[in-house]
Order: structure tokens, then C-alpha cells, then sequence
């Protein structure tokens, strides 16, 4: 994005006539005369596990469920209401498998 000298309003790209950028407040127009392009890298910031990581596994029951990934048949469960009191609860569950550990959640 490219802001006016003049009036710091945004310019806008004018394709006829050749390519240049205008402002729609005032008369300023600037000619492209190479193209310009720049790229800003996305440095993600750390997300918190809003399940309580690997501590929040420790006492939990187990279940008869078949994992999606590795069809063993137990999984550790959680009940959690994520939603509004009026919405049903989430099951959360972690498979059994030592050498699986996949997560899923039902609800």
C-alpha cells in the first residue's frame, strides 16, 4: 500500500492509459515504472493448550473407542463445556496407543 504525499489519503492503481497510482482526494498521480513487490514473513506467536497439555491427561478415564487413525480400540477421555451453558459438551479423546497418541473430539 502507497499513501499521497499531499493528503496521506491510500492510492489507488489506475490501469488505463499505462499503470500508475492516483489519489482520489487530490490531483497527485505517480507512475510505476518497474514492478515492486515485498514480502513479510508471519511470525506466529505460541499458542497455549487450552486442554491443559500433557499434565491434564494424567487422571482420566478410558474407554471403548475405536481411534481414527490407528483403529486401536481404547482412548482416554475428558468432558469439557466449551460452549455456552445452554450447548452440549465436548468429549475430547486421546488414544490409548503409546506409539499413536492421537487427539480427537466428539460434540
Amino acid at each position: 500500500m502507497l499513501f499521497c504525499p499531499n493528503c496521506s489519503n491510500l492510492l489507488l492503481i489506475e490501469n488505463e492509459g499505462g499503470q500508475m497510482f492516483f489519489c482520489q482526494s487530490c490531483p497527485y498521480q505517480y507512475a510505476i515504472q518497474s514492478r515492486h513487490t515485498t514480502r513479510k514473513l508471519l511470525h506466529r506467536k505460541e499458542v497455549d493448550d487450552v486442554l491443559g497439555g500433557a499434565k491434564a491427561w494424567e487422571n482420566v478415564d478410558s474407554t471403548e473407542v475405536t481411534c481414527p487413525k490407528c483403529e486401536h480400540t481404547k482412548a482416554y477421555f475428558m468432558v469439557i463445556q466449551i460452549r455456552s451453558a445452554d450447548e452440549p459438551s465436548s468429549i475430547f479423546y486421546k488414544c490409548c496407543n503409546d506409539e499413536c497418541q492421537h487427539q480427537w473430539r466428539e460434540g
